[in-house]
């Protein structure tokens, strides 16, 4: 790995936290931003990065007040000469955040960023810049790429515990200084309300910092920006977005449990019972907490491909939005599956058009792990696999079609990385020990959950011969953050040998498990 050293990054992250800290206690707790306010615009939420390529990314930022979006970029971060970027206008439209595109960047470079916001009467008035960085994709295999990835976050009750110093798996997932980070969905829990306390089984207290928005499940468009709203009150989370960029995709508690397209729910606490009205108000908030490219499109999809330079292309799925109703998922035919059919083609034509010696397909959901789906008192599934070990049926039948896709044209190097289950594990898929064998050999790896409840093991469904290598995974549900079993995985290629090293890791970045895979073979 030859990553340039960063001596001047640890100081960009005390500007960025110094600025946060400025905040008032009202709007540090999530009130809603007044027009009254004197002074000048504050942009107390931190700042991300997301979607970074060779020459591009998308800056976020939410002001406290009607303010003029401005990004200047550098080289250093003294910022002389920097380049100024004219952002738009951040109101009530949008909750007061906005994104701004930066282009023509130079490749495999450094690039330092400071956010200001400028009163729309006065743009000489402006607030404190709230200061950044990411690395842009190097067009030089040498350089190599490191990524983190995980997901789940303040689920099942276990939100920011400031006794425990909040959100500290963040502090090491930034302490590996990587490229970029993939959550791969649930990045709220909209369904999972916080009180103050919860009873832990030793008798401790867990306590959990607490909003209005957090205090029931989110049905209007207030109560989704308020979820989003509250992991940012976390300076660690705050931290790593100012060092760290982001490629994120979205999963079920975006919205609410297990939700599928036309779903009518049936769950008491809901007023609004159309998942589809929730769906919407819940898409329009994460578009405007995220930077991420392509929701800005006429379609607002969450699917995309990322290119990272000659060695790495990560294709960003949704196994949300297109799917159909959970089901048993036997039915012996399936045209629309968990991906729908445009987005299956898409997939199968950016996997044969890539040249990237590795391809990353980021699922939020995992392939052959059995997810149920018992909410409505029914033995249907949520994910993929169905427990019977045959030939595929259901949605199995459209990652067959993806798996003999890959085979035939000979694609190499895919990899597949997902979370949502609550532990972490490998697991290698093999044709020999398959019901369905037209496929090459792959990984699949799981990680989290960042900051929620860890789960014992889901089995398997050996339809595609999946042999699990590696688990932890408590054996009791919902353990606490306080009991450990929270992760994060880390991908390292190294720019030399075109090596691919996964390691699964705890929340303190102890490495639980390491596996090295070649580059330029079909499977392995």
């Amino acid at each position: 790995m030859s990553h340039r050293p960063l001596p001047a990054r640890r100081s960009v992250l005390r500007g960025s936290l110094a600025a946060s800290a400025a905040l008032t206690l009202p709007t540090a707790l999530g009130e809603a931003p007044a027009f009254a306010l004197s002074g000048r615009p504050k942009a107390g939420w931190g700042v991300q990065a997301g979607d970074v390529t060779r020459d591009s990314g998308l800056v976020w930022v939410r002001s406290d007040r009607p303010a003029r979006m401005v990004v200047e970029t550098s080289a250093t971060e003294s910022f002389r000469n920097p380049r100024r970027w004219h952002g738009p206008l951040l109101g009530p439209g949008t909750d007061f955040t906005g994104t701004t595109r930066l282009h023509g960047l130079p490749s495999g470079e450094q690039i330092h960023y400071r956010v200001l916001l400028a009163d729309p009467d006065d743009p000489r008035r402006t607030g404190e810049p709230v200061t950044g960085t990411f690395r842009t994709a190097s067009d030089k295999r040498r350089d190599g790429v490191r990524f983190v990835w995980s997901g789940d976050l303040a689920g099942q009750g276990w939100g920011i515990n400031p006794e425990l110093g909040g959100y500290r798996i963040y502090q090491a997932m930034a302490a590996l200084d990587p490229d970029f980070f993939i959550c791969s969905g649930d990045n709220i829990y909209a369904d999972g309300p916080l009180t103050e306390t919860v009873a832990l089984p030793d008798g401790r207290t867990w306590r959990n910092i607490t909003t209005e928005e957090k205090a029931k499940v989110a049905e209007t468009l207030a109560e989704f920006r308020g979820n989003f709203r509250y992991n940012l009150l976390d300076e660690n989370l705050r931290a790593f977005n100012a060092q760290v960029p982001s490629i994120i995709q979205w999963d079920d508690h975006e919205v609410t449990n297990n939700w599928y397209p036309g779903e009518i729910l049936g769950d008491t606490r809901y007023t609004e019972k159309n998942v589809d009205v929730l769906a919407a108000r819940a898409r329009r908030a994460f578009s405007e907490y995220f930077p991420i490219s392509t929701l800005r499109r006429p379609d607002g999809r969450v699917y995309r491909v990322q290119h990272h330079g000659p060695l790495l292309d990560v294709f960003v799925l949704d196994m949300r939005t297109y799917r159909n109703a959970n089901s048993p998922d036997d039915q012996p035919t399936d045209p629309q599956g968990i991906l729908g059919r445009e987005q299956l083609e898409w997939l199968k034509r950016e996997l044969s058009r890539s040249r990237a010696v590795w391809k990353v397909i980021a699922s939020d959901m995992p392939i052959g792990l059995v997810v149920p789906d018992t909410g409505d008192g029914k033995p249907n599934i949520e994910a993929v696999a169905q427990g019977d070990p045959g030939a595929p049926l259901g949605r199995e039948l459209q990652i067959a079609e993806l798996l003999r896709f890959i085979k035939h044209r000979r694609i190499t190097g895919t990899v597949w990385l997902t979370a949502d289950v609550h532990y972490t594990s490998a697991q290698h898929y093999q044709p020999s020990r398959a019901a369905f064998t037209d496929f090459e050999p792959f990984w699949e790896f799981v990680s989290g959950p960042l900051n929620a409840g860890a789960f014992p093991a889901n089995t398997l469904d050996g339809t595609f011969g999946p042999d699990r290598v590696f688990l932890k995974a408590p054996t009791t549900a919902n353990v606490s953050p306080a009991g450990g079993y929270q992760f994060f995985g880390e991908v390292d290629i190294d720019g030399g040998s075109g090596e691919l090293t996964v390691r699964l890791r705890e929340q303190d970045g102890t490495v639980l498990f390491t596996k090295v895979l070649q580059p330029g073979l079909v499977g392995q």
